[in-house]
């Protein structure tokens, strides 16, 4: 299980401000400090970008690439966007993410043929809603599979993502429950003939309420993903307990 962090968001204050003044500097340490804490990957979200502003996603990744050759992964739900982040990046990133809505499949899809980049598959359905039951997620993953295949890309550039859902969502639990099924379906090989791999935003979990609810609910949540053979956990490396859990489960996984 590898660790790619979640923290270079347009989110963080400090990472919104520097991308309006054009600053390096601060996100420069910001992918410093995630490297030094553990990350293997970088995902690079620089938020809503307004049509004046969508050489941000450029501008980000150039000042990343000065301090570090960390893969990256480009985040972002608009084409114009992830193409401006293509066309800097020095190495082919991942592209997060690819769903079901029409648009995507028109505009994302064609991204990552083009580049022949690798490409998160987001298990939303055409109206970018994730599928509450475990045959629901099967059936948004096999026709996702199906579009990218016939689009010219192939199982090794694909990563499957479930969607764990955050705790104000209603039946929470059962849904994360559905989100360790398919992990593990895809990941032993059961559902394509071969394993998949697959990465979970854990940060969802919690987004908005980590004042309310303890980190030891992600290092739970965390532990059964790595168990089910989660091969990428998006998370905040910035966390010394979350990181240090994750390097131990990971040790334990491979020993085992």
């Amino acid at each position: 299980m590898l660790l790619a962090a979640d923290n270079l968001t347009g989110a963080h204050p400090v990472m919104a401000q520097a991308l309006r003044d054009l600053d390096p500097r601060p996100l420069q340490d910001l992918a410093r400090r995630c490297a030094a804490a553990g990350a293997r990957m970088l995902d690079l979200n620089p938020g809503y970008l307004s049509p004046r502003f969508e050489d941000r996603m450029a501008f980000l990744v150039d000042a990343v690439q000065e301090v570090t050759d960390l893969p990256l992964i480009l985040d972002s739900p608009n084409p114009r966007v992830l193409a401006r982040g293509l066309a800097a990046c020095r190495e082919n990133p991942l592209l997060n993410a690819l769903t079901l809505e029409e648009a995507k499949l028109q505009e994302i899809l064609p991204l990552a043929v083009e580049h022949q980049t690798r490409i998160v598959l987001l298990l939303l359905d055409e109206k970018s809603r994730p599928p509450p039951s475990l045959e629901g997620k099967v059936a948004v993953a096999l026709e996702l599979r199906e579009r990218a295949l016939d689009a010219g890309l192939t199982d090794r550039q694909l990563i499957f993502d479930p969607v764990l859902p955050n705790l104000r969502w209603p039946e929470v639990w059962p849904q994360t429950g559905a989100v360790l099924r398919m992990v593990r379906y895809l990941a032993s090989g059961a559902l394509f003939g071969a394993p998949a791999r697959t990465m979970v935003g854990l940060s969802n979990l919690r987004s908005g309420l980590r004042k309310i609810y303890p980190v030891q609910m992600e290092i739970t949540v965390m532990a059964l993903l790595a168990g089910a053979g989660l091969s990428l956990a998006l998370i905040d490396v910035l966390d010394p307990d979350l990181v240090e859990q994750a390097q131990l489960m990971t040790q334990v996984v491979e020993s085992s």
